[in-house]
């Protein structure tokens, strides 16, 4: 599986994130990269790259003008310096109907579309008014929706199978706007990161925007650390602004590793009976298995006052917690559970159906941690044993031999 990791230590914005994913291509396919967002129709935007360092570290950075004027970009360059200045210009459905007349793929003018109506539902939230009314300053909305459209190609060109980040910094203190100062993160930011784990950090300054917010909601499919993976290719995209730390989003390029310890969350939920009888017992655990629970079994136990009891237990997915329980109250006599959160690990399984000379056949093969174990399938191997009039025994041996050879 083809996995894509950006780093989100020094938060994220639009260049930054478009540099570090432009630096995941060949030189040749960068350039190419560049002159089909120059010549998608873009009037007066043009993009170019620029090989800088930032604490030693060699990074792209990406510049953006507007009819030869660059903006400061998204980065705070000093505290109260910076402006979102995304008011009177294009409406939304200005900015649809100039994506649409774009010399893009349609996957890409999909991608970019949906990214500006997430920062326009986040403006409209923010403002107290319709998506419909929210304005985008002409400049600055040309300058960040280059970088949305050189974000959306590249991971169009990527074809990642999976996108994961780490959480998002988004620095603190405060930014200056068209409506006066404002904490950080900004409103707007702070809207579009709904739902993904953020950090202030250490560094004073806006280090995550609106439009870098937009893109990691749009585009990341988990949030947290590093997966296990092989990094095929690396890339770093700068910031203007240098901080103590790398400013940089750093892009890492692979494939993900299996685990070789396949693992679940699970839960143990369990209570002790001494008042129901055997069948009342089966029936029950009949009842909180069909409730979801992958496991369920009883331990005789001692329990107060001498008496002996049934110490019923069920593991369960989390998601299946609420009917698993439910069931123990309703078909046992317990006015009490015990719930434990517990990490399970499992081979990885698969089964394959054979034709022997035996018959149509079905072995089970697990295989982790070392080891590989093969099983005939029971069904089989007792529809065997009743139809050659031998043991089962001798009708899972005589499987497993003829599946050897095969």
């Amino acid at each position: 599986m083809k996995l894509l990791y950006l780093d989100t230590g020094m938060g994220a914005a639009g260049d930054m994130l478009g540099a570090a994913l432009l630096e995941l291509l060949p030189a040749g396919e960068r350039q190419e990269v560049l002159e089909q967002i120059n010549g998608c129709g873009l009037e007066g935007v043009h993009s170019e790259t620029e090989t800088v360092f930032r604490c030693g570290i060699q990074g792209t950075l990406l510049h953006v003008t507007v009819c030869g004027n660059q903006e400061e970009g998204e980065e705070v360059p000093e505290e109260g310096q910076h402006e979102h200045a995304h008011h009177h210009g294009r409406h939304m459905e200005d900015i649809i109907c100039l994506v649409d007349s774009l010399r893009l793929p349609e996957a890409v003018k999909k991608d970019v579309k949906a990214v500006y109506q997430r920062i326009a539902a986040a403006e409209a939230k923010v403002h107290g008014v319709d998506v419909g009314e929210v304005h985008f300053h002409e400049v600055g909305m040309l300058d960040a929706l280059a970088d949305v459209i050189t974000v959306s190609l590249l991971v169009r060109r990527l074809a990642p199978d999976k996108i994961c980040a780490g959480t998002v910094t988004t620095g603190f203190g405060s930014v200056r706007c068209m409506h006066g100062i404002l904490p950080v993160p900004a409103p707007a930011t702070e809207k579009l990161l709904e739902g993904i784990p953020v950090r202030a950090g250490s560094i004073e300054g806006e280090l995550c925007t609106p439009t870098g917010a937009a893109l990691l909601g749009y585009f990341v499919d988990t949030f947290g650390p590093m997966p296990s993976m092989i990094v095929d290719r690396s890339g770093y995209g700068c910031g203007r602004k240098e901080f103590p730390r790398a400013n940089c989003v750093r892009a890492l390029f692979g494939r993900a590793v299996e685990q070789e310890k396949p693992q679940a969350e699970i839960l143990c939920v369990n209570c002790n009976v001494d008042d129901m009888t055997p069948e009342d017992i089966a029936a029950a655990a009949k009842k909180i298995a069909e409730a979801g629970a992958a496991e369920v079994f009883t331990t005789q136990i001692g329990m107060k006052k001498g008496r002996p009891g049934i110490l019923i237990t069920a593991f369960c997915a989390p998601e299946r917690e609420e009917a698993v329980e439910a069931a123990f109250f309703a078909h046992t006599s317990t006015i009490g559970l015990r719930v434990f959160p517990q990490t399970g690990y499992r081979m990885r399984s698969r089964t394959e159906e054979r034709q022997t000379a035996a018959g149509t056949v079905h072995v089970k093969e697990s295989t982790g941690f070392g080891q590989t174990r093969r099983k005939a399938d029971y069904d089989d191997a007792a529809m065997m044993a009743e139809e050659k009039d031998i043991s089962l025994r001798e009708a899972r041996e005589i499987i497993m031999a003829q599946e050897e050879r095969i």
